[in-house]
C-alpha cells in the first residue's frame, strides 16, 4: 500500500527574509507625498532640458531688435527680451545650464571634500589638526565674498563660477564626512580589517565609503539646489555665466531694468529657480527622512 504523499510545503523563506535597507527606504520615501511630487517635478525639468530643441523651434541666441520686449503671445510664449530673443527658449535652455551647474559643483565638492574628511578622521593626529584648520580658514570667510574673490582671480565664466562655488562647499563635506567617519573608525569591522593587515586605501574605500554614502546622498541632493542659487547669484552680479549663454541668473540681471514694463522677464527665471531649488530641497528632506532610521521610527 502506497504511503500518502506528504503535502508539499511552499518555501516561505522569501516572505520571511528581511526587506533590504534600500527597499525599506524607498517605501518610506514614497509615503512622503511632497517629496514624490518634487521628484516628479525634477524629472520633468530634466526631460525639458534634454529635449529643449523639440520643445521650441526658437533659438535662445537669435536677436531681433524689431520684436524687442514683446509680450507673451502664440509666437513667443513668454515674450521676448530687450534684444528680441525668445524668453521661453532661453528659459528652457537655461535649465541645462542650471542643472549642469548643480551637478558639476556637487561632484567636485563631494569628491574632494569626502577624501578630505576621510583622511582627517582615519589618520587623526597632526593630519586631522592641519586638515580641519584649513577647513576652518575657508569657512571663516563669508561665503559670497570668498566666491567672488575666487572668481575675480580666475576670471568670470561658467566654469570659473562652478569651481569657486565648489571650493566653498568642500569644507562642509569635509567636516560632515569627518564627523561620521570618526564614529566608524572605532567599530569592530574596521579594527578587524586593520588586524588582518588590510591596506589603508582598502579600508577607506571598502568600509568607510559605503557607510558614508547615505549621508553624502542627502547632502548632495540638498546642495544641488543651493549651487543653482549661488551660481545664479554670481551670474546676476556679472561674474558667472557670460553672454550669450542662456542662464537664469543672467536673465534676472538683464530683466531687472524692465521689471515694470516687461515683468515676465523677471518672473519666468525667478519662478524657475524657485521651483527647481524647492523641489531639490524637498527631495533631499525626503531622502533624509527615509534613510535615517530615527526619522523612520518617528514617522
Amino acid at each position: 500500500m502506497a504511503l500518502p504523499l506528504a503535502p508539499v510545503q511552499e518555501d516561505e523563506s522569501r516572505e520571511t527574509l528581511p526587506t533590504s535597507e534600500g527597499r525599506r527606504a524607498w517605501r518610506h520615501f514614497r509615503r512622503n507625498g511632497g517629496a514624490v511630487v518634487a521628484l516628479a517635478v525634477l524629472v520633468v525639468i530634466i526631460l525639458a532640458a534634454i529635449l529643449a530643441p523639440l520643445l521650441t523651434h526658437q533659438s535662445p541666441f537669435a536677436q531681433n531688435l524689431i520684436q524687442a520686449l514683446q509680450p507673451p503671445s502664440a509666437a513667443h510664449l513668454l515674450g521676448t527680451d530687450e534684444y528680441g530673443r525668445d524668453e521661453f527658449a532661453r528659459l528652457i535652455y537655461g535649465a541645462r545650464t542650471a542643472l549642469e551647474t548643480g551637478l558639476v559643483v556637487v561632484a567636485i565638492s563631494l569628491t574632494i571634500g569626502t577624501l578630505w574628511g576621510m583622511l582627517a578622521a582615519f589618520y587623526g593626529g597632526i593630519w586631522d589638526m592641519v586638515l580641519m584648520r584649513v577647513a576652518d580658514i575657508f569657512m571663516a570667510f563669508p561665503f559670497l565674498l570668498l566666491a567672488l574673490m575666487i572668481v575675480a582671480a580666475l576670471g568670470p565664466g561658467l566654469g570659473q563660477s562652478e569651481i569657486a562655488i565648489a571650493i566653498t562647499y568642500m569644507p562642509v563635506y569635509a567636516r560632515l564626512v569627518r564627523s561620521v567617519a570618526l564614529g566608524l573608525k572605532g567599530l569592530e569591522f574596521v579594527q578587524a580589517a586593520k588586524s588582518l593587515g588590510a591596506r589603508d586605501t582598502a579600508i577607506l574605500w571598502r568600509h568607510f565609503l559605503p557607510n558614508l554614502l547615505p549621508t553624502l546622498l542627502v547632502q548632495a541632493t540638498l546642495n544641488i539646489g543651493t549651487a543653482i542659487i549661488d551660481v545664479a547669484g554670481l551670474s546676476f552680479l556679472g561674474m558667472g555665466v557670460q553672454p550669450p549663454t542662456a542662464d537664469w541668473g543672467a536673465m534676472l540681471s538683464d530683466g531687472q531694468n524692465f521689471i515694470l514694463l516687461s515683468p515676465w522677464l523677471v518672473l519666468a527665471p525667478g519662478l524657475a529657480i524657485l521651483v527647481v531649488v524647492l523641489a531639490a530641497n524637498l527631495v533631499g528632506d525626503g531622502l533624509r527622512d527615509a534613510i535615517d532610521p530615527r526619522q523612520r521610527h518617528q514617522a
